[in-house]
C-alpha cells in the first residue's frame, strides 16, 4: 500500500494496520529483553552466552530505532530532548520546501513541456478512447450532460428556430428533381423490380387470408342481392347464395394469386415491361418537363402552407425533445451508443494518423504552456498555506498514518541487525581471547 496524506477517517483501515505493526515491534522488543534476562539467569554459559549476546544487542537496536522513529513525529515519552518531534517542529520549513519542490520539479515550464512531448498525449488519448470501456464511460458522461442541457433550453425560441429552418429549406428544395433522382436510384441494379416483387408477394399473402376472402364473399352477396334480388331468391332454392359467394371469392383469390405468381416468375411479363416503361417515362418527366416541375412545386407550396404541416413543424421540437429525453434516460441509450462509437473511431484515427496526432499534441503543448505560467505561483502558495494551516497534531496524524506502518519495519530490522551484530561481536571476543 502506497503512503498517503489523505485526511484520516475514524474507521480508516490504516489506523488499525499501524497499531498492529507497533504492537508487533513492541512484542519483538519485549521478546529480546526477555531472552536477555533468561540468558543471564541461566548463567551465560554455552549456548546461553550466544543467546545473551544476540538478545542484548537486539534490545539495544530495538530501543535505538524506536527512539529514531518516534522522534520524527513527537518527543519520546514527552521528554524535551533536543532535535526530536522533527516533523511538527519543522512544519513551516517542510511546507515551504514542499511547495518550492513542487513548483520547481513539477511545474518548471521547460521540464513540463519536455515531459509532455515525451508523454505524447495524443497517442495515449487515442489508445484510451479505442478501449470500449473508456469510450463507454465517456458516452455515459455525455448522456448526463445532454439531459441537463435539455432542461435548460428555451422552448419557445427553439420552436421558432426549427420552424424557420424547416420552412426555409422546404421552400428552396427542388422537389421534382429530387423525386426524379430518387426514382432513378431505385432502378439501379433492378431495385425497382425487387420492389415490385415485394409488393406482389405481400399482395398475394393478403389475398390468401381468410378474412379477405370472407369480406370479398360478403361484397359479392350484397351486390347480387341489390342488383338481382329475384335471381338471388330463385338461386337460394337450389343453393344458399352465401355458399356461392364464398366459392366465387375463393376462386377469384386463387386466380389472382396464380396471376401474381406468373408475374413473379416471368422476367419478361407484360405487366413488368409496362411497369418499366411507365417508371422511366415518369422519371424523365420529373427531370425534364417544366410543366411537371411546376405541378410538383405547387403541391409542395400548398403542403408548406397547410395548417397541418405548420402545426407539425411547430410540434416537431416537442417530439424531438421527448425522443431525446426518453432515449437519454435509458442506460442503453442509442445516442450514447453513437457517441461511444464516435469516440472509438476518434481513438482509432489518432492511433493511425500521425499528422492528426502531431496537430493535437501541438495544441495541447500551447495550452499547457499558458496554463503552467498561471499555475506556478498559485499552486506554490496554495500548498504552503494549506500545510501551514494544519495544526501539529493533524499533521503528525496524517504523516504517521501515511508512512508510520512502513517505518515500523525499521524497528524490526534494527532489532534483528542489532542481534546479528551482537553475535558477531561475541564471536570476535571469543576469537580474540584465544
Amino acid at each position: 500500500m502506497e503512503p498517503s496524506l489523505s485526511i484520516p477517517r475514524p474507521n480508516d483501515p490504516r489506523r488499525a494496520q499501524l497499531q498492529r505493526m507497533k504492537l508487533l515491534a513492541v512484542a519483538l522488543l519485549l521478546a529480546m529483553f526477555a531472552g536477555f534476562v533468561v540468558s543471564h539467569l541461566m548463567g551465560e554459559h554455552g549456548i546461553w552466552a550466544w543467546v545473551s549476546a544476540f538478545c542484548e544487542a537486539a534490545t539495544v537496536g530495538a530501543l535505538a530505532d524506536w527512539f529514531a522513529v518516534v522522534a520524527l513525529f513527537r518527543r519520546p515519552m514527552g521528554l524535551p530532548i533536543p532535535h526530536t518531534a522533527i516533523l511538527p517542529r519543522g512544519k513551516e520549513r517542510l511546507a515551504d520546501g514542499l511547495a518550492v519542490f513542487v513548483r520547481d520539479q513539477f511545474l518548471a515550464p521547460d521540464a513540463l513541456m519536455e515531459k509532455l512531448r515525451v508523454f505524447d498525449p495524443a497517442s495515449r488519448l487515442g489508445d484510451w478512447l479505442a478501449k470500449p470501456e473508456q469510450a463507454r464511460m465517456l458516452a455515459q458522461m455525455t448522456r448526463g450532460w445532454m439531459l441537463q442541457a435539455l432542461e435548460l433550453l428555451d422552448e419557445a425560441a427553439v420552436r421558432r428556430a426549427i420552424q424557420g429552418f424547416v420552412v426555409d429549406r422546404l421552400r428552396k428544395w427542388n422537389a421534382a428533381a429530387t423525386i426524379g433522382d430518387v426514382m432513378a436510384l431505385l432502378t439501379t441494379d433492378g431495385r425497382h423490380q425487387k420492389l415490385l416483387d415485394e409488393v406482389l408477394l405481400r399482395l398475394g399473402e393478403w389475398l390468401d387470408q381468410e378474412q379477405v376472402k370472407t369480406r370479398a364473399s360478403a361484397l359479392i352477396v350484397r351486390y347480387a342481392r341489390r342488383e338481382w334480388p329475384k335471381l338471388v331468391g330463385t338461386v337460394n332454392w337450389v343453393k344458399p347464395i352465401e355458399e356461392i359467394g364464398d366459392s366465387l371469392a375463393d376462386r377469384m383469390a386463387r386466380a389472382a394469386i396464380e396471376e401474381l405468381q406468373d408475374i413473379l416468375t416471368t422476367p419478361e411479363h407484360p405487366i413488368r415491361l409496362d411497369y418499366e416503361v411507365w417508371l422511366q417515362r415518369y422519371i424523365t418527366r420529373l427531370r425534364d418537363e417544366p410543366e411537371m416541375a411546376v405541378r410538383v412545386e405547387e403541391l409542395k407550396q400548398r403542403a408548406i402552407e397547410h395548417p397541418a404541416l405548420q402545426d407539425y413543424v411547430q410540434g416537431l421540437w416537442g417530439e424531438i425533445r421527448d425522443a431525446l429525453r426518453n432515449d437519454l434516460a435509458r442506460e442503453q441509450s442509442s445516442m450514447a451508443a453513437h457517441v461511444e462509437r464516435s469516440m472509438q473511431s476518434l481513438g482509432r484515427a489518432l492511433s493511425q494518423d500521425p499528422s492528426l496526432r502531431d496537430a493535437l499534441n501541438q495544441h495541447m503543448l500551447q495550452a499547457a504552456d499558458k496554463l503552467t505560467a498561471r499555475l506556478r505561483t498559485s499552486v506554490t502558495d496554495h500548498i504552503a498555506s494549506t500545510m501551514k494551516s494544519w495544526d501539529e497534531r493533524h499533521l503528525v496524524e496524517q504523516l504517521e498514518l501515511g508512512v508510520g506502518r512502513d517505518l515500523q519495519y525499521i524497528r524490526f530490522n534494527g532489532t534483528l541487525v542489532g542481534g546479528l551484530i551482537g553475535l558477531i561481536l561475541h564471536a570476535l571476543s571469543i576469537w580474540l581471547s584465544f
